[in-house]
């Protein structure tokens, strides 16, 4: 089973160059590589029941606006963390694509309630021979 694609579009992502942290030298310090994306989840075009999914996950880079922000910033090249940002965008929402499959309770069958009281008294036994004897 395929799971239904809901393409991100690109117009609807605003991505902002930062500075990137960590070590790299003066590369780092002059150079704005890393890249800021910011999703509206709300305001996107996204069918109603992908939003509410995406808006119940419970993920510390979506804020309470609904706003989804992620920073990347694993490449010296900034068009490299824009694909990587967006990418990791398109997976978070693939991840909520399909709907949960709803659960339907059953009932133990026969014998596997018999299996169990077997069980519970073979337990049963060994724990009241431990006990004292009487002669």
């Amino acid at each position: 089973m395929s799971t239904p694609r809901h393409t991100v579009l690109e117009s609807e992502v605003e991505f902002t160059a930062i500075r990137a942290q960590g070590a790299g030298g003066q590369n780092v310090n002059k150079v704005s590589s890393a890249v800021h994306l910011r999703f509206d989840v709300p305001a996107s075009s996204l069918p109603d029941d992908v939003k509410q999914r995406l808006l119940a996950v419970s993920d510390q880079r979506i804020t309470d606006e609904g706003v989804v922000v992620i920073k990347a910033q694993t490449s010296r090249s900034q068009d490299a963390n824009r694909v990587d940002a967006l990418a990791r965008l398109q997976e978070l929402v693939d991840s909520v694509a399909t709907p949960p499959r709803v659960r339907r309770a059953t009932k133990p069958t026969f014998g596997s309630k018999q299996r169990r009281l077997e069980g519970k008294s073979q337990r049963s036994q060994v724990k009241a021979a431990r006990g004292k004897v009487n002669e």
